[in-house]
């Protein structure tokens, strides 16, 4: 069932997404009078096809989830009517043509603003910036960062979550300077501390940049209560009851759920003589052998059991980051731009050597992003399709031939030179624009894979 909710996800996110791209060309390929023949989602073999009367378009929704197009009426594909002539793409003025073309990735654009917005409007649920633990020896230890700062600045830009931190610091650390980060200690005073222009190069493309700089943030503590029990498992066959209370295990105290759990992880198939304070007060001593379960190629050990989460536990921990709606719209669009920004300094780092290519995601990774956020709820699911949106946006306006970046190229060209670039130097740009893309995907399926291996 898990593996069909991801590839259902990846479908609705992939068919929202390239809805969203060609209703930019499709709308305004009608605002200036270009005749549209067919507006497809997919590609393939038609699954559902209709026809509208009014403007006689073509409505498609194709077996090949993979992209879409519109398709216009065209002397360069077709023989036109005389009394179409008007209505025909290669018959507008320059301008009109440039719009149509821009408009797909623009619309992916607004796309992610109309989303972020209404995200900050409604209030995005966060993680309270405190730091819970600094590593010894790392770039935050050097720094002077201490457990309890809670974090207010990153640069100039307010640290509201750490989902913003971490956001704030990929985007900085591109900067390539000495980093300032405001911080609230733990007895109250405002602090600055800084990050080296060398500690923080290269932590953009980390996919866990709090750990490489030795932070992590502040959790509770879950006390370590017996909430749930898997009918079968080590835990209920041993006798443990919901609602027990963790006491020891072979003599040494529970404090935490967190302990217990790394303590089972490491004693896979090893006995523990478990001290539990039931409910009625009264202490037992249990004896339980974990089960052993490989886990990334390691063998742990697991018992079946699940913690009772207080309902209140995380009402000192959690953040609600909400905006009213013109300072919401503000922060959409600042948030927009600054991803765009950054993905293109990735692709830019890319193309010179200096960024890996593990900053690609193919298919696989977002079809299992798309399945991990459709499960967390809609507004991850929204910021997931913000996310993909803007890149969606910038890799079309890439001036790649085949893309609308490179026909927006080709338009420039003729605006200087003042007549249309041939069509033998617009087939061989497709052919060079279908190579670049293919090896552009080759890399991000190698990239996939390789994360799927290890």
């Amino acid at each position: 069932m898990e593996i069909l909710f991801t590839i259902a996800s990846f479908i609705v996110a992939l068919a929202i997404l390239i809805a969203v791209h060609e209703f930019g060309h499709f709308w305004v390929a009608r605002r200036v009078g270009v005749k549209v023949l067919r507006f497809s989602i997919g590609f393939g073999r038609p699954l559902l096809r209709w026809q509208s009367r009014r403007d006689e378009t073509e409505y498609v929704l194709a077996a090949i989830p993979l992209g879409g197009y519109v398709k216009m009426l065209d002397e360069a594909e077709e023989e036109v009517p005389e009394d179409q002539l008007d209505r025909a793409f290669n018959r507008q003025p320059l301008w009109k043509r440039s719009a149509i073309v821009l408009a797909g990735p623009l619309f992916n654009l607004l796309f992610a603003i109309l989303a972020y917005w209404a995200i900050f409007i409604v209030g995005d649920t966060g993680l309270k910036p405190v730091i819970g633990v600094v590593a010894p020896q790392s770039i935050a230890a050097a720094s002077g960062f201490q457990p309890g700062d809670e974090l207010l600045l990153i640069g100039d830009r307010p640290a509201r979550s750490w989902e913003t931190v971490v956001f704030s610091l990929a985007v900085e650390a591109m900067e390539g300077q000495d980093l300032l980060v405001r911080v609230r200690d733990a007895s109250g005073q405002t602090r600055d501390r800084w990050i080296p222009d060398q500690a923080i190069a290269g932590l953009a493309e980390e996919p866990d940049l709090l750990g490489r700089l030795g932070l992590e943030a502040r959790r509770p503590r879950l006390p370590p209560i017996i909430g749930e029990l898997v009918t079968g498992e080590p835990a209920q066959r041993a006798g443990l009851e919901v609602g027990d209370r963790l006491v020891a295990a072979d003599g040494i105290a529970i404090d935490s759920w967190q302990e217990w759990v790394a303590l089972v992880r490491e004693r896979a198939g090893q006995g523990i003589l478990v001290e539990v304070e039931r409910g009625d007060g009264s202490i037992q001593q249990i004896s339980i052998t974990p089960q052993s379960t490989e886990i990334d190629g390691k063998a742990v050990g697991r018992i079946g059991a699940g913690v009772l989460v207080p309902d209140d536990l995380m009402d000192d921990y959690r953040v609600l980051v909400r905006y009213g709606p013109v300072e919401a719209l503000g922060q959409a669009v600042g948030k927009t731009l600054d991803m765009s920004v950054m993905m293109l300094r990735v692709m830019g780092r890319m193309l010179i050597g200096e960024s890996s290519i593990r900053n690609l995601s193919g298919p696989i990774a977002i079809a299992e992003v798309a399945g991990q956020t459709a499960s967390s709820g809609l507004d991850s699911f929204v910021k997931f399709l913000a996310v993909v949106s803007i890149s969606l946006g910038v890799l079309n306006l890439l001036p790649i031939p085949v893309l609308d970046g490179g026909h927006l190229l080709y338009f420039l060209i003729e605006w200087i030179k003042g007549s249309p670039v041939s069509e033998q130097l617009q087939l061989q740009g497709q052919k060079v624009g279908f190579i670049l893309l293919a090896a552009l995907m080759s890399l991000a399926f190698y990239a996939d894979i390789s994360r799927l291996l290890g």
